[in-house]
């Protein structure tokens, strides 16, 4: 459960992250960079109440190097339909060949099942069964 509330905080945080860093290449293009840097931190500020929490929640049971793939992994995932649909750009086989590559670094950091949490502490499951011994 820990996992998947991490995924869902991290993909909500990429959202917004993605429209705060490439967002105004479409929208305030006719604008000064400095108002479209002043509205990106605005976004990055909800971005941050939300990714914040999600790398806590996800540290208990994954290792640092598990949670930065695990964000890479979702960036990318976030970042192809916002150029497809969003940004109106056409899609190239360079999309398909990162995600095989993230896929690949998925399944490397992934593979093992032996990492301890990115706080040095056991798990949550294993700490409650350590917790129970005498």
């Amino acid at each position: 459960m820990t996992i998947l509330k991490t995924i869902g905080l991290l993909t909500l945080s990429n959202i917004f992250m993605t429209f705060a860093w490439y967002g105004h290449l479409k929208d305030l293009k006719g604008k000064p960079w400095i108002i479209a840097a002043l509205i990106s931190w605005g976004i990055a500020l909800f971005e941050y109440m939300i990714q914040v929490p999600a790398n806590r929640i996800g540290s208990r049971e994954m290792s640092l190097g598990q949670l930065k793939i695990l964000q890479e992994v979702i960036t990318l995932t976030v970042f192809v339909p916002f150029v497809f649909f969003y940004m109106k750009k056409a899609l190239s086989w360079n999309y398909a060949a990162a995600a095989l590559c993230m896929a690949a670094a998925a399944f490397f950091i992934f593979r093992d099942g032996s990492a301890k949490p990115a706080d040095g502490s056991q798990p949550e499951k294993e700490a409650a069964v350590t917790a129970a011994e005498p």
